[in-house]
């Protein structure tokens, strides 16, 4: 495990590392999802032979997991891909190949766009790219942004019941205040959209999504703007977990 001060207050992001081969390649950062842990998410993808060679940073937002889980914080996307960035400095991270996962996604474009000497690559897993319509008793964020922060904190029952037992194993890790206050933000969206400031950046880009979901809702506008849009079959929007092979085989081809 290592660890960095990522705001004044010396709020602590965590990260397990694999140190890699030493052969000179790029470091690469894993993002997790709302509510996830990148150690939990990410270890079967980072140690699969296809992947394995580059150093490694399986990386927990400030909130969620193994990172500290400061009450205060804004956890707007901006914010994280602010402490990341801290994170990855205070690491001596340069030019990462970033694999990030749904809102993790989100995260990583923001941290392309505000810290381009940072990342040299993304490959976005069914990310967060657009703004979304709050709904009660919705699954993933946009039910837990229709929730008010006292309801969410007070519902923990709520949450597992709406989230299962697999997502519920590292939600409940997470403080109420960064799921929420994360899932608020994430539904709202930004301006520019994240979607058109994933179109204008100019690193390597893949988008990686669930096939049997149908085509990916842009996927045409993504494509004109240089971004590789890839569906994968077999599997739903935790697609490392659903189908960890052919997830491998096509992350591998969008690093090569």
């Amino acid at each position: 495990m290592r660890h960095a001060a990522v705001t004044p207050a010396g709020d602590r992001i965590r990260w397990i590392e694999h140190p890699g081969d030493g052969a000179g390649r790029p470091a690469r950062l894993y993002l997790h999802g709302l509510g996830a842990s990148s150690p939990v998410y990410w270890s079967a993808t980072a140690a699969h032979p296809l992947l394995t060679g580059p150093r490694a940073l399986l990386l927990d937002l400030l909130g969620f997991g193994i990172s500290d889980r400061p009450a205060g914080f804004p956890y707007t996307m901006e914010a994280h891909a602010d402490a990341v960035a801290a994170a990855l400095e205070a690491a001596g991270v340069t030019g990462a190949e970033v694999v990030a996962h749904s809102m993790g996604g989100t995260v990583a474009v923001l941290l392309a766009a505000r810290h381009p000497h940072l990342v040299s690559r993304l490959v976005l897993v069914d990310a967060n790219l657009d703004a979304l319509e709050p709904e009660r008793g919705a699954g993933g964020s946009r039910g837990i942004a229709a929730r008010t922060a006292e309801e969410f904190r007070a519902g923990d029952a709520e949450t597992a019941a709406a989230t299962g037992s697999e997502w519920w194993a590292t939600m409940r890790l997470a403080g109420r205040e960064a799921v929420h206050r994360s899932a608020v933000d994430l539904v709202r969206g930004a301006t520019p959209s994240v979607r058109e400031v994933l179109c204008g950046l100019p690193v390597p880009r893949t988008f990686l999504y669930p096939a049997d979901d149908g085509p990916f809702p842009g996927a045409g506008g993504l494509t004109a703007a240089g971004v590789a849009v890839v569906g994968l079959p077999g599997c739903g929007h935790n697609m490392m977990l659903d189908a960890p092979e052919e997830f491998a085989r096509a992350t591998a081809a969008a690093l090569a």
